[in-house]
């Protein structure tokens, strides 16, 4: 019995020093974590090899004529068929992901310089409807 007390006594006492110096014990806490910045797409891998999606597992294309880097030339009409992959007013570059503008003052992802968009043809993750080769839309790849 008398070594159950002791035992009992050491358990105490150092779980009151570990919630002293927890709460209050002089420390100050550590720091709140910045927010991590999360990347507006992934990589997925297919038959057909990797390819980017976005957050929701929808299949991200590039226009062939998208070639500055710094605007879209899939503007008006052209956005019902193709969707921009939006930016909100505070997103920031991360990694090969970069942030435009668009002639409407939008904002968009790109990839590599290369403004990415959804197509409307796509209705369910994976879908890859949109590849018009005729038309010069291609699937977004990680090696674009």
């Amino acid at each position: 019995m008398f070594k159950f007390l002791i035992a009992a006594a050491a358990i105490a006492l150092s779980t009151g020093h570990a919630l002293a110096n927890g709460h209050g014990g002089g420390d100050p806490p550590p720091p709140p974590k910045p927010e991590a910045t999360t990347a507006p797409a992934k990589v997925v891998i297919t038959k057909q090899g990797p390819k980017l999606v976005d957050l929701k597992g929808m299949t991200l294309y590039y226009y062939e004529r998208d070639t500055t880097g710094k605007t879209s030339n899939c503007n008006g009409k052209c956005t019902e068929s193709w969707v921009p992959l939006p930016a909100t007013t505070d997103a920031r570059a991360i990694g090969d992901f970069t942030v435009i503008s668009r002639n409407d003052g939008s904002r968009m992802w790109a990839y590599r310089y290369r403004p990415l968009y959804t197509s409307a043809a796509d209705k369910t993750p994976g879908d890859a409807n949109g590849n018009a080769t005729t038309l010069q839309w291609r699937v977004a790849r990680p090696e674009n």
